[in-house]
């Protein structure tokens, strides 16, 4: 029973952390915005990534913490997919570089794939 209700706890702790608030109707999702920006625009658009994986190491830090200090069963299990989290979030970092290094032909595919890299986060 305690191991389950830690599980949880940690289930809804890491989708506290890494659900940003629902966009209010008529705004863009996060993935939309990236999306939206043109080459001409690239520089603006890797600045606005690299602030996105910026409050997604701030939250990834204090989820860690109280991964750190769960004393339960749960503990490892939390630590496996806080290890997970960060190998998706690595490569979302590295998306986030190659934005500001794209050219105008790779430019969509390139902004594509941050996009995708940030949603499956």
């Amino acid at each position: 029973m305690n191991r389950s209700v830690n599980l949880g706890i940690f289930a809804i702790a890491l989708s506290a952390f890494l659900t940003h608030a629902a966009p209010a109707v008529g705004q863009t999702s996060t993935t939309d915005a990236i999306k939206g920006y043109t080459v001409e625009k690239k520089n603006e658009a890797a600045a606005h990534a690299k602030k996105l994986v910026s409050d997604l190491d701030a939250k990834i830090k204090a989820l860690d913490a109280q991964v750190s200090s769960d004393t339960s069963a749960a503990k490892a299990d939390g630590q496996r997919q806080l290890k997970e989290l960060k190998a998706t979030r690595d490569k979302t970092a590295k998306k986030a570089d190659e934005l500001g290094q794209a050219s105008a032909a790779s430019w969509d595919s390139v902004k594509t794939g941050f996009a995708d890299s940030y949603k499956d986060l």
